[in-house]
């Protein structure tokens, strides 16, 4: 189809390819004429169709994909995390944590009356900002010297603010590959460029990373335990080699989003080295404390938390006080660390057991640490799923996740930590069967089409 594309100077240009774009003659993905054919055929500088791209670039309209091209942005929803909505199956993808292990807040919210907090009072409520500073240092080295804390409202606030405060649209940021869908989903909705770099056993790898960054990344967002949804965790090897390749990168923001910590069965290795200037770890409580409690404690440079807290203020200025008391109050009584601590060794226990079974039936799986089993497949994720609701579970396949061509699209993320054994073992027959079933099905085919 021929575009009609009109305009002398890039404002009018733009705005002709925004009209494109709503009536529908440019659709999602759609790809646009290089700037050269561009600017020939309005009879226009280059620079002039150059800059009509940027514009709808930065206002998110379009993409570019460096030799790719500039293409219509896709702004089709990701995928979300949680419980599947009408769904009558066993629900195995849905990331959740155990209700069952939350800590009862009941007691601890009796004891939260006090004062109102008022415009202009300090934005950390002075209890939760002692126990936090303690929390977050540990681990950190020389860094921990100098933290500065922020409080958001959840993990992913945090890191939407932190990419908001140092990034502008079409800016690189390097992600894991496979990736935690909330990460997904906030570059692509501020109009971010993702780098994906691989992940293995051992958490993100280093060459994976020295490529995003000779790429002109300007953020780095890491999952120091558990990543999701492998479940890798960086060893003390790891976190060195990926120091020691950030440290000719100094002003790379680095984002560690150590969202399992107090469940994790893992030591902590950060990847933030201590002449880094640009860094922020960023710890929820919703894992352990649960998703409600919309929490999460951020520690950075001083830069970094200024720039941090400008981002909070033309919105939400801080979080809830009744919050952070709440908070404070569970994570200082002993008999809710106990029962933290039993629900983090209940979900490695369950995931293990799991895991063993499958390895017994032939198929590859990773328990890692973290809330979820990352199974390999022996056919396409879709078509195995498929095969899985015949028998009642309803899986998550890991193509969701996948940033790059990988082995994710024949990878399933499953939540099975609430399952009991026999419940277990049956998942891990069927499992067994829709695997087997799904390889032979163009097998199947084939042999129909020669008869």
């Amino acid at each position: 189809m021929e575009l009609h594309i009109r305009g002398r100077s890039a404002s009018e240009i733009a705005e002709s390819l925004r009209e494109l774009v709503e009536r529908g003659d440019l659709r999602p993905g759609d790809p646009l004429p290089p700037v050269r054919s561009l600017a020939e055929s309005l009879g226009v500088n280059r620079n002039t169709a150059v800059a009509a791209y940027r514009h709808l670039t930065q206002a998110g309209v379009l993409i570019t994909r460096g030799r790719g091209g500039t293409r219509v942005a896709d702004r089709s929803p990701v995928a979300q995390e949680g419980y599947a909505p009408d769904s009558v199956l066993r629900d195995i993808g849905t990331g959740n944590p155990d209700p069952a292990l939350i800590p009862d807040p009941s007691k601890a919210l009796a004891g939260l009356a006090g004062r109102p907090v008022l415009y202009g009072e300090p934005v950390i409520d002075p209890g939760l900002e002692t126990w936090a500073r303690d929390w977050m240092a540990a681990g950190l080295g020389p860094a921990g010297d100098a933290v500065r804390l922020t409080i958001t409202s959840g993990a992913a606030d945090a890191v939407e603010r932190l990419l908001a405060q140092s990034l502008t649209r079409d800016d690189a940021v390097a992600l894991e590959d496979p990736c935690f869908l909330a990460s997904i989903h906030t570059v692509r909705l501020a109009g971010y460029r993702p780098v994906a770099v691989p992940v293995d056993d051992e958490g993100m790898t280093a060459a994976g990373l020295r490529a995003a960054l000779e790429q002109g990344v300007r953020a780095v967002v890491c999952t120091p335990r558990a990543q999701n949804p492998t479940g890798a965790s960086l060893s003390a090897r790891r976190a060195g080699e990926l120091r020691d390749v950030l440290r000719e990168h100094p002003y790379v923001l680095v984002i560690e989003d150590d969202h399992f910590s107090a469940l994790s069965q893992r030591p902590f290795h950060s990847i933030i080295g201590p002449e880094h200037r640009r860094w922020a770890l960023v710890r929820s409580v919703s894992k352990f404390l649960g998703p409600d409690m919309c929490l999460a404690v951020t520690a950075s440079d001083a830069e970094t938390a200024d720039r941090l807290a400008m981002r909070l203020t033309p919105g939400t200025t801080w979080v809830s006080h009744l919050l952070q008391r709440l908070t404070h109050a569970l994570m200082t009584d002993p008999e809710v660390l106990a029962r933290i601590e039993a629900a983090g060794a209940h979900y490695a226990e369950r995931n293990a057991v799991f895991a063993r079974m499958l390895g017994e039936r032939g198929i590859e799986a990773a328990a890692g640490d973290g809330l979820n089993v990352w199974v390999g497949l022996p056919a396409g994720a879709d078509a195995v799923s498929a095969q899985l609701m015949r028998r009642g579970w309803l899986a998550r396949g890991g193509g969701e996740f996948q940033l790059d061509a990988g082995d994710a699209a024949r990878r399933l993320r499953l939540t099975v930590h609430d399952l009991d054994d026999d419940d277990l073992a049956r998942l891990a027959d069927d499992l067994a069967a829709a695997g087997e079933a799904a390889r032979s099905v163009p097998a199947r085919a084939d042999a129909a089409g020669m008869r």
